[in-house]
């Protein structure tokens, strides 16, 4: 492979090319005229070729001059923005999340990382459905539930916090359909998170109830939606106690059962990372903010 001219000759050789001028490239450059007359010169030597015509006017190209311009101009200016891509990438933090853990869990509290780390931006995705796999997809982060049968082997993974579920709906409709029992559960329009109903599913697993159909009710896209069909009084959905915390506090929805709590198959809610990336620094410091946040 040829040698490689000197890159500082290079750079003097295409400022004074655009510029018209050793003038102009100095100024661009920060370096005398003389400076750049002297670069321009060792490149000339490196090639064996002139690439400036000197005349009392100036400079002008040659024809080797005029060839090598473009090929200059062109490789500086994707150096050049490949070198910004990176930078950018390095304080870029990419993190996806599904629906329903980004509006009542993550969105909230995103102000506060924000401002504890303002050398950071959190670039956000909601849009997904299943699991998150990082091969060929530009994302740091993830957020998921701790046991999915299809994860990679080479993903890095965080537990949140864990999942756990109950019934709820509002006053009202707690003493419209009479939800003394569990039983009464029979009686009422079950919310499902998912079409699957695994939420109810769950639950009723760990706590079989006769007569409660767990493929019966209404089915929406996310946990979210779900919640907000329960505030408007139209059904029970199974609550997540960290997820649907502010309604529980406030009494906008109550738990008729409180003491009937289930885990989900799914587990906790976690954090998903690829090997590669895990320990980088924008990483490690969101990772060390949801630890806080999580326990908080």
């Amino acid at each position: 492979m040829p040698k490689l001219p000197p890159l500082n000759a290079l750079r003097a050789f295409e400022a004074a090319a655009r510029h018209e001028g050793f003038i102009g490239a100095s100024e661009e450059l920060h370096v005398t005229r003389g400076a750049v007359s002297r670069h321009v010169k060792l490149l000339e030597d490196h090639l064996g070729v002139p690439l400036f015509r000197r005349h009392a006017r100036g400079v002008s190209l040659t024809a080797a001059g005029r060839r090598l311009l473009p090929v200059l101009t062109e490789s500086f200016a994707r150096i050049a923005s490949e070198a910004g891509r990176i930078t950018s990438d390095a304080s870029d933090l990419r993190i996806i999340c599904p629906p329903a853990t980004s509006i009542r869990w993550l969105i909230p509290r995103l102000g506060r990382f924000r401002e504890r780390h303002p050398e950071i931006r959190v670039r956000l995705t909601t849009d997904f459905h299943g699991d998150i796999g990082f091969d060929g997809i530009e994302y740091d982060l993830g957020f998921s539930v701790e046991h999915w049968t299809t994860r990679a082997p080479d993903i890095q993974m965080q537990v949140m916090f864990d999942v756990r579920l109950t019934p709820a709906c509002t006053p009202s409709y707690l003493d419209r359909v009479r939800l003394d029992r569990p039983e009464d559960l029979a009686n009422a329009v079950l919310l499902h998170e998912t079409p699957d109903h695994a939420d109810w599913t769950a639950w009723l697993t760990a706590f079989p109830v006769a007569g409660v159909d767990a493929g019966a009710g209404d089915d929406f896209p996310n946990l979210d939606i779900a919640t907000r069909a329960a505030v408007m009084g139209t059904g029970v959905v199974m609550a997540d106690l960290e997820l649907c915390r502010d309604e529980l506090a406030s009494g906008t929805l109550v738990a008729p059962f409180p003491h009937l709590v289930s885990g989900s198959p799914l587990g906790g809610v976690c954090l998903l990372g690829a090997r590669d990336r895990w320990q980088m620094p924008k990483v490690r410091k969101f990772r060390d903010w949801v630890t806080e946040e999580a326990a908080g």
